[in-house]
């Protein structure tokens, strides 16, 4: 299945796609966040974690590496960027940190993708347009595994919102 891109033109824009996106995971998805820093992953964390009920500040895990949250359903928030390779994410017990029982979102999750046989990948690109588009940013969605294809319709729907909101404003 081809990704497909939206295209946001604010902080608040990249949140308000997570939180829609927060309606169609389940427990057990993994959301893989890839993209150059200041891209806005944890934005669209923070985003997920609100629409996932999430009442806890969401901060980036980078130095702690792993977040757990409570709310409508767990989340598990981890940062992969200090890490330099996959044996240290055995190490911490990876495999009893993203399971079945949570959504895991991941930043810089292109380097752990291997790791799981099914996942969506939100990747960030950061325009170039010029000063008068520095907020906006290209988010690529692509699926892996039955799981996702079978809610490409939703995900699609979620970036037509999104997009549908902007241009009433």
């Amino acid at each position: 299945m081809r990704p497909f891109r939206v295209e946001t033109h604010s902080a608040a824009e990249t949140h308000a796609l997570a939180v829609a996106l927060a309606g169609v995971v389940r427990t057990g998805d993994v959301i893989l966040l890839s993209g150059d820093l200041g891209a806005g992953k944890t934005v669209f964390a923070r985003g997920l974690a609100e629409g996932l009920g999430v009442d806890d500040q969401v901060v980036s895990p980078t130095f702690t590496i792993v977040r757990e949250y409570r709310g409508r359903l767990p989340l598990v928030h981890v940062d992969v960027y200090r890490l330099e390779s996959l044996r240290e994410l055995e190490d911490l017990g990876f495999d009893e940190i993203v399971r079945d029982d949570v959504v895991a979102v991941i930043e810089w999750g292109d380097s752990v993708a291997a790791l799981f046989p099914e996942w969506l990948e939100v990747r960030f690109e950061l325009s170039t347009g010029g000063p008068e588009v520095d907020d906006v940013r290209v988010l690529e969605l692509t699926v892996r595994g039955a799981y996702w294809i079978e809610r490409s319709d939703a995900l699609a729907g979620v970036a037509d919102r999104v997009g549908a909101s902007r241009a009433r404003s």
